[in-house]
C-alpha cells in the first residue's frame, strides 16, 4: 500500500518541480525576513511589502508548477522554513495548511489548475482562507480582552492588502514571464 503512494507520487512530481517548490519556499521566507529587516520591523509599509512579495512569488510558482498539491507541499515547506529558521509562529502553521487544504480542494473541485484564471483564484482563496483562520486564532488568543483583538485586527488587513496588490503584480510578473519564455503554459 505504501509503495503503491511512492509510485503514483513519483509520477506526479519530478525533481525540477520539487526544487523549484522548495526555491520559492525558501525565497519566499528570507525575502519576508529581508523586507521586515530593512523596513524596520513591523510597521504598514514592510506588512504590505512582505505580504506582496510572498503573494507575487506563489502565484509565479503555481504558474510554473500547475499540478494539484503544490499549494499544500508550499504550505509544509513554508511552514518547516519557519520553524527551523524562526522558531516562532507556531500558531499560524495550522491556519496556512487549513488554507491550502481548502484552495486545493476548491481546485480540485472546479479544476481551477486547467485554467489560468484558476490559478489566481486559487490563491485569492488560499490568501482569504489564511488570512481568515489567522483572525481566527489571534481572536482565541486574546479573547479575554477584546480591546488587544481591536489592535491586531488592522494589522491583518493591512496584510490581505498586500496580498491582493501581490495578485496583481504576479499576474504581471507571469505575463512577462510567458513573454521571455519561462512560463510556457
Amino acid at each position: 500500500m505504501f509503495s503503491g503512494l511512492l509510485t503514483r507520487l513519483g509520477n506526479h512530481w519530478q525533481a525540477r518541480e520539487l526544487v523549484l517548490v522548495g526555491v520559492f519556499a525558501t525565497t519566499s521566507k528570507l525575502t519576508a525576513i529581508l523586507i521586515a529587516l530593512a523596513s524596520g520591523g513591523m510597521n504598514p509599509l514592510g506588512l504590505i511589502a512582505k505580504n506582496l512579495v510572498f503573494t507575487l512569488l506563489l502565484v509565479i510558482l503555481l504558474y510554473k508548477v500547475r499540478k494539484p498539491g503544490t499549494l499544500i507541499l508550499f504550505a509544509v515547506v513554508s511552514a518547516l522554513m519557519t520553524l527551523m529558521m524562526l522558531g516562532t509562529n507556531v500558531m499560524l502553521l495550522p491556519p496556512m495548511l487549513l488554507a491550502a487544504v481548502v484552495a486545493e480542494m476548491v481546485a480540485w473541485t472546479f479544476q481551477g489548475w486547467k485554467r489560468s484564471w484558476g490559478v489566481i483564484a486559487i490563491m485569492a482563496i488560499f490568501d482569504l482562507v489564511y488570512k481568515a483562520a489567522t483572525l481566527f486564532v489571534s481572536y482565541m488568543m486574546v479573547r479575554e480582552s477584546p480591546a488587544v483583538f481591536s489592535v491586531l485586527l488592522p494589522f491583518i488587513v493591512l496584510a490581505y492588502v498586500g496580498s491582493l496588490l501581490g495578485l496583481g503584480a504576479g499576474v504581471g510578473c507571469v505575463k512577462e514571464l510567458r513573454h521571455a519564455g519561462i512560463i510556457r503554459s
